[in-house]
């Protein structure tokens, strides 16, 4: 089963630059969308219904702001929108389904450079996911949690560590939740792959930083231990245009 996440910066902006041909070409399994920025009644037919996929969208409150989306070839046994906190679900961040082997959560962590106010927003919604899937854990499956986390999370994980220790999205505060993660048992896969990696998966556009990969790696799937046995590769796919973003990919082998 293969598995990906992207943050696509608008969903009608991506399709303009090829989504529904590349879809086509990489046949994922299971494709989980952040930030597609649209509402529902703007959401045409081509893009709520692909071929061969179940599709599924949590929208913001906010018009061209945040929102989720799900395409899966296996239907779902149960899909759910957001965490059942209202300060946490208005802004369409959250969107979760049950599959026979595991949940799958697609989210899109909040940016917390605005304001202080908007870094402690962040902190608590990352609190908020790590108590709602360690409760989804303890119903007897293993997690999937992929998304952009806007956050990278060692030094190796963005192009300038040192200029950024005081910026939102690299905060000893901020990664100190992701090593919350691991510390709890959650598998950052890519890295189980490829430890010394320096490979990124957003690019500023203010900066021209992609033409000089100058980039961050915040675009992960964190797994569950259980599933590190079932874990076959990871991957970050740099040459995909289309966002400020590449895909990030996960194969489970659940034979």
């Amino acid at each position: 089963m293969r598995i990906y996440s992207w943050n696509v910066n608008g969903i009608r902006a991506v399709k303009r630059k090829g989504f529904l041909d590349w879809i086509d070409e990489e046949q994922p399994d299971i494709l989980g969308l952040q930030e597609i920025r649209i509402q529902d009644h703007q959401l045409k037919n081509k893009l709520r219904n692909i071929d061969d996929y179940y599709s599924y969208f949590t929208f913001g409150e906010k018009k061209g702001y945040s929102g989720v989306a799900l395409y899966t070839k296996i239907e779902p046994i149960d899909v759910w929108h957001g965490l059942g906190i209202k300060r946490f679900d208005r802004e369409g961040r959250v969107i979760a389904a049950e599959f026979e082997d595991f949940y799958l959560l697609n989210i899109y962590f909040p940016n917390g450079k605005r304001s202080k106010e908007r870094l402690n927003y962040k902190l608590d919604f990352y609190d908020a996911v790590f108590d709602y899937i360690e409760d989804l854990r303890n119903n007897g499956k293993e997690v999937v949690v992929c998304g952009d986390y806007n956050t990278a999370h060692h030094s190796i994980d963005l192009h300038d560590p040192d200029s950024n220790e005081n910026t939102s999205g690299f905060m000893p505060i901020e990664r100190e939740w992701l090593d919350k993660l691991e510390d709890h048992g959650y598998i950052d896969t890519y890295r189980h792959f490829h430890p010394e990696e320096e490979t990124y998966s957003w690019w500023s556009y203010r900066t021209r930083a992609r033409e000089r990969n100058a980039g961050w790696r915040i675009d992960y799937h964190f797994i569950s231990e259980g599933l590190e046995d079932r874990l076959e590769s990871a991957d970050i796919l740099t040459d995909v245009m289309g966002s400020d973003h590449c895909p990030v990919t996960i194969t489970l082998d659940l034979e």
